[in-house]
């Protein structure tokens, strides 16, 4: 399958063939060009542990039959070479003929033939393409000249190429992309050809040094991520890894990152943490590449993710340079380079933060003070809890002096903004409900036997008991989903945003006889017995969401566990919004079609999500260029009808309005005197921490509709003594 799009056929196609470009059949048919992989001695035993440990342990229990063979063949496969540009069709089908279902048979004998040959296959394949491309990257850079040609990269959209023809010219046109990233990145040819052998050279040296460890854990994670997308084997060096990002002990730069074909993509940005306060860094962007301080930049297209890790960590203090290809905006698939300063995740960097939102009255309503309690994670420390320390850090507590600070400032009612919290301890989640309800269940969490725990419960009574919104989109995901999910099924808040993440399950980490693997072992629902897996909390009143729900999301994930009920848990309820929620909803989109801020998010959410749907990318550089520069000339329009609408003048071009938005010029929505721990937490804390910052309608204005959204609810509501 030819995997181009061409507008004008054949104009370059011919100069292509004339030149020599086209490598032919010759790569794929030469015999393997390294050592092959075995399986080592132990690996079957340890394919028996993992085995019994999904089989005993796992909430899913499957089946191992010929359906589950073919679907392992075809994660392995995937997992292989999910960029399909290795592998050929006819590998695909021979792979399917001889194994589709024979791997059931395989896994109940522990023989793990199968995984060494496909494994070897594919690596054979890939050294070949790498050795072809280094060979045509070596006499000059690739360059389209036809301004129309576009490629497909995503693999989704594309299958694996007929013929080797087919895939020679889907590298063509690959190569030449990526030669057109770097001139758009201000490299000159020659430096963009040298970047390029330099990735290859690199690309082929970790090829060639795969091992046992490699193949194996390619198998055993195709095998896991059958029964869901949390369940993982972890070889002993991802163990080391993924203990050193849980306890933060060494320094980076605070993001959660995976493989994505041969990208690196950010999964999440964890707040406070120096990628988060930095500011450029986010969801779904993809790391080409990372330069220690006083360095030059290593290109890390094509790297283990372990690798890439250990590229990023460094000391304290020392900066690190991240090259990204950003997933939306009119950056999206334009190299950037950013500067982080390296530092831990510090609990009081993740620490709740309030403000203060002023509503103007109106023919509708009165002027309020709406407070804003911004909560990016549910943090506990462990260590100072058992330590007897006093001043332990603990979200609730500090939810819990920031609701007595906005009592002292008489506002009319409260946000909890839990927009890209990802969740935290569940022991907070729970006690944190607690402050605005009074006693009564707040999470059932049923295990793989199906027995339902209830024990999660608020246990004494409410400390705020005012109007309360609480804002979410997204990236709210897990413990900020029992929370949400709690308060929306007693009645007590109104839930304001975009739908959240959907990830309703928990997992748990059993060491193997070499690494370890993390198992989903059970799933939360709330007390009105939904889950809050897959669909997550689906907001009472809708704003425009900042993030693609196609792309982001617990249901976008292979084989998510599906949202499912159980039953109710009896529960009081408190008098809710119902007879509201129709006029609040009419009143939000009456406001996003007039007020000037909203209209110009939403115009500018629409554009992106255009760009987004376009499934090939220019691969000329003037046309790829002239593309970028028509991207933000339509976003300064939308500049600028703003602008207008609010009575200040129009920038004249792009270069002064980018130069007007250089940071410093933005307003900090908190306060320098807000809750950082530094503090003492004690009955006082209201008096100490000072005033609380004004938040504009400019700086937030998702934020500002939802203290609207509380406003136009407390007018609405009859007022009680």
């Amino acid at each position: 399958m030819y995997n181009a799009v061409i507008t004008r056929r054949g104009r370059w196609l011919p100069r292509l063939l004339a030149t020599g470009w086209l490598l032919g059949s010759a790569a794929f048919a030469a015999e393997p060009s390294s050592e092959r992989i075995a399986i080592e001695d132990s690996q079957p035993q340890l394919l028996n542990e993992l085995l019994e440990q999904l089989n005993s342990r796992h909430y899913v229990k499957l089946a191992i039959d010929d359906e589950f063979s073919a679907l392992l063949l075809d994660r392995y496969l995937e997992r292989l070479d999910g960029g399909k540009v290795y592998l050929l069709q006819s590998d695909i089908e021979s792979a399917r003929q001889r194994w589709s279902s024979a791997l059931d048979d395989a896994l109940r004998q522990r023989d793990l033939t199968a995984a060494e040959q496909l494994f070897n296959l594919w690596r054979d394949r890939a050294i070949a393409r790498t050795e072809a491309n280094l060979a045509l990257l070596a006499n000059r850079l690739p360059v389209i000249d036809d301004p129309a040609a576009r490629v497909v990269l995503d693999p989704d959209l594309r299958d694996w190429p007929a013929t080797s023809a087919a895939a020679d010219q889907h590298w063509q046109l690959r190569l030449a992309e990526q030669a057109t990233r770097l001139l758009l990145a201000d490299k000159s040819a020659e430096e963009a050809q040298e970047l390029l052998l330099k990735r290859y050279r690199s690309q082929l040296q970790r090829l060639q040094q795969l091992t046992p460890v490699d193949l194996f854990s390619s198998y055993a994670n195709a095998l896991t991520s059958l029964y869901d997308p949390h369940t993982d084997y972890m070889s002993p060096r991802s163990e080391e890894n993924f203990k050193i990002n849980m306890s933060l002990s060494l320094e980076g730069i605070g993001a959660v990152l995976q493989s994505d074909d041969e990208f690196t993509k950010v999964v999440r940005v964890i707040p406070g943490g120096p990628a988060d306060l930095h500011g450029i860094l986010q969801a779904e962007d993809r790391i080409v590449g990372v330069g220690q301080q006083d360095e030059a930049v290593v290109d890390v297209v094509g790297w283990r993710l372990d690798d890439v890790v250990d590229l990023i960590r460094g000391p304290k203090d020392s900066e690190v340079t991240l090259q990204i290809l950003p997933a939306v905006g009119e950056f999206a698939d334009q190299q950037r380079e950013i500067t982080i300063t390296r530092d831990k995740v510090k609990l009081e960097d993740q620490a709740a933060s309030g403000s203060i939102v002023e509503i103007a009255a109106s023919s509708e309503r009165a002027a309020m003070r709406i407070g804003v309690i911004e909560l990016p994670a549910f943090y506990f420390d462990f260590d100072a809890y058992r330590a007897r320390d006093p001043e332990y850090k603990s979200s609730t507590r500090d939810v819990f002096n920031l609701l007595k600070q906005l009592a002292g400032e008489s506002v009319d009612g409260v946000i909890l903004d839990l927009r890209s919290n990802g969740g935290g301890s569940l022991h907070e989640a729970t006690t944190m409900t607690d402050l605005f309800v009074e006693p009564g269940p707040v999470v059932q969490i049923r295990e793989a036997d199906q027995k339902v725990d209830r024990r999660q419960r608020a246990r004494s009574g409410a400390v705020y008991n005012g109007p309360l919104v609480v804002l979410v989109d997204r990236l709210s995901a897990s413990a900020s989903e029992i929370l949400a999910g709690a308060l929306q099924d007693y009645q007590r808040a109104l839930i304001v945003g975009s739908q959240t993440y959907g990830k309703g399950t928990v997992q748990d980490i059993t060491g193997l006889s070499s690494g370890q693997v993390k198992l989903t072992i059970s799933k939360y629902y709330r007390i009105s017995g939904d889950s809050t897996q897959n669909r997550g909390v689906v907001p009472d009143v809708a704003l425009p969401s900042l993030w693609d729900s196609s792309k982001i999301g617990e249901r976008e994930r292979d084989n998510a566990l599906a949202w499912d009920t159980i039953h109710p848990v009896p529960h009081r309820s408190y008098p809710g919004f119902a007879d509201q929620l129709e006029v609040l909803r009419q009143r939000h989109l009456i406001r996003q079609q007039s007020r000037s801020e909203l209209i110009r998010l939403t115009e500018r959410l629409a554009l992106e999500r255009n760009w987004e749907e376009e499934s090939a990318v220019l691969i000329d550089v003037a046309a790829r260029r002239a593309e970028k520069d028509a991207r933000e000339n339509a976003l300064l329009a939308i500049e600028n009808r703003y602008r207008t609408r609010i009575g200040e003048p129009s920038y004249p071009d792009v270069k002064s309005w980018r130069a007007a938005e250089e940071p410093g010029d933005d307003t900090n929505l908190t306060s320098d005197d807000s809750p950082t721990g530094d503090d003492e937490l004690d009955a006082k804390l209201a008096e100490e921490l000072g005033e609380l910052a004004t938040v504009e309608a400019d700086d937030d204005p998702l934020l500002v509709e939802a203290a609207n959204v509380l406003a136009d609810l407390i007018a609405l509501t009859p007022r009680k003594k």
